[in-house]
């Protein structure tokens, strides 16, 4: 046959019955399919397209009533014909139940041949002419598409342009705005309605209104716009600001066009608004970012002039030594700073920059809960933590496999008190003068910082205390994580 098959789904749990409609229907040239029971059918009918039904009523679990049910709950298959079989009377009732099933006839036993095989390929060619039908449809509609497109094509340009002020409208950030110089009428889109923080329900557009909404020292602007266009100027373009009706201040550029007529006078100005306050506070915060980088710059220098000019060694060797050690203690405070946009530090990441280093196992132990430090306190503590270290490195318990650290902190009432204590190492006896180390860092926690640090040079090895209010403001002359000349003053004097 020239047509193409279409599949009619057999289903019926006797054999010979299903064998008996396949020779009945073998004549028809369509694909038969077989299922023996209900649930076969529905599993069938998931993965094959099926164009008639052919079921038997009577049958075990599923009948041919709840099988027809649940095959119409599908949505692919609500307009699938369907075909009883009844070997028992039929009764209008059962008939009547039956269509409300979903069949669409029905065939008694004992089965005629002719009959089912004409009722069968009534429901077939119906099926395949539907098909046919739907593939004709979805042509027209590709022509119509592709007519669509011409149409759209020739008019790209327009749509192009409509499109994109269509998106710079929906972000918010440009509208648009024509005035009738003659008459004074305004029109306002969408986008000026929302940059302008008014709604077109409540807010007139005139010329009062919307002066109404510029900032008094903008004001002007208008005014000049005005003049220029009445002189003869064809465009112009501005920056000013706007006093939304809640207050909030908004900074726009606006660009405007004159339309003359034959005599050159102006008959309509048009123009386009563009919300730049993002810009604006970007330019703001790169301004402040770019004087605060100069601020920190200037003091990191001026600490480092304070750690060169005070640092006393015997030997150029040891001066380098002690002086690198100094500013990489620095660096490294300054980068856990940098990190956090100079918000803070955890005072254990701190102790554990100056820890890299040393590479000493399991000789110290830390304790202490989680604890942010501002700038200005992190970066004193870093340069107290390096000569803590840098001492017990020579002289005390980490200067010996034996020895061990402990080092402990806790806060209470916002005062940081952080514990130092050594053991194991060589005998320790008390200086009998302090060196730049610890003069420093008397000097920093004490008068920077507003706190306290006492030595106990037991036998056994250093104690060392120290307290540091957590909270303290720093002098008025220095903002927080800053590091100034009257800074260099103290460790100056301590090192005296």
């Amino acid at each position: 046959m020239d047509h193409e098959k279409v599949n009619i789904l057999l289903v019926d749990d006797q054999p010979a019955k299903l064998l008996a409609y396949e020779v009945i229907l073998k004549d028809l040239g369509e694909n038969l399919v077989i299922a023996s029971s209900g649930r076969e059918a529905l599993e069938v009918l998931l993965k094959t397209e099926i164009a008639v039904i052919l079921v038997d009523v009577c049958m075990p679990e599923l009948d041919g009533f709840e099988l027809a049910a649940m095959i119409r709950e599908h949505p692919r298959f609500q307009k699938t014909a369907m075909i009883f079989i009844s070997a028992i009377q039929v009764s209008d009732i059962d008939r009547l139940r039956g269509y409300e099933m979903g069949a669409v006839d029905y065939v008694p036993v004992p089965v005629v041949p002719e009959v089912l095989r004409a009722k069968i390929k009534v429901f077939s060619e119906l099926y395949r002419k539907t098909r046919e039908l739907e593939r004709l449809n979805q042509e027209l509609e590709d022509r119509v598409r592709a007519r669509t497109a011409e149409l759209e094509s020739s008019t790209a340009k327009l749509r192009e342009s409509e499109q994109r002020r269509s998106m710079a409208i929906a972000a918010g950030k440009m509208g648009s705005w024509d005035w009738d110089w003659i008459t004074g009428d305004w029109m306002w889109d969408e986008g000026q309605y929302r940059i302008f923080g008014v709604s077109p329900e409540i807010f007139e557009v005139n010329p009062a209104n919307v002066q109404a909404l510029l900032h008094p020292d903008d004001v002007d602007q208008l005014r000049k716009a005005i003049a220029e266009f009445n002189s003869g100027t064809r465009a112009y373009e501005t920056e000013f600001r706007i006093v939304r009706p809640d207050g909030e201040i908004r900074w726009c550029v606006g660009t405007a066009a004159a339309t003359v007529d034959h005599s050159s006078r102006v008959v309509r100005v048009s123009g386009v608004t563009v919300d730049i306050t993002e810009r604006k506070r970007a330019e703001e915060r790169q301004n402040l970012l770019a004087r605060e980088v100069d601020h920190r710059a200037k003091n990191a220098l001026a600490l480092a002039q304070s750690i060169v000019r005070l640092t006393r060694a015997d030997e150029v060797k040891a001066y380098v030594n002690a002086v690198e050690g100094r500013i990489n203690a620095l660096a490294r405070v300054h980068t856990i700073l940098s990190l956090s946009s100079w918000q803070g530090a955890e005072l254990s990441k701190l102790i554990d920059e100056e820890l890299a280093p040393y590479s000493l196992g399991g000789q110290i132990r830390l304790s202490g809960p989680e604890v942010q430090l501002l700038p200005a306190t992190a970066q004193t503590l870093a340069l107290a933590m390096h000569e803590l270290f840098t001492n017990s490195a020579k002289y005390g318990a980490l200067s010996t496999r034996s020895g061990r650290l402990m080092i402990g902190w806790q806060v209470e009432d916002e005062l940081l008190t952080l514990t130092w204590e050594e053991s194991g190492g060589p005998l320790v006896r008390t200086p009998k003068a302090r060196g730049f180390g610890t003069r420093s860092l008397l000097a920093s926690v004490e008068s920077q910082l507003g706190g306290r640090a006492q030595f106990d040079w037991r036998t056994e090895g250093l104690l060392c205390r120290l307290e540091v209010p957590l909270k303290r403001k720093p002098a008025a002359t220095t903002a927080p994580g800053k590091f100034d000349a009257a800074d260099a003053t103290e460790l100056q004097r301590a090192s005296g």
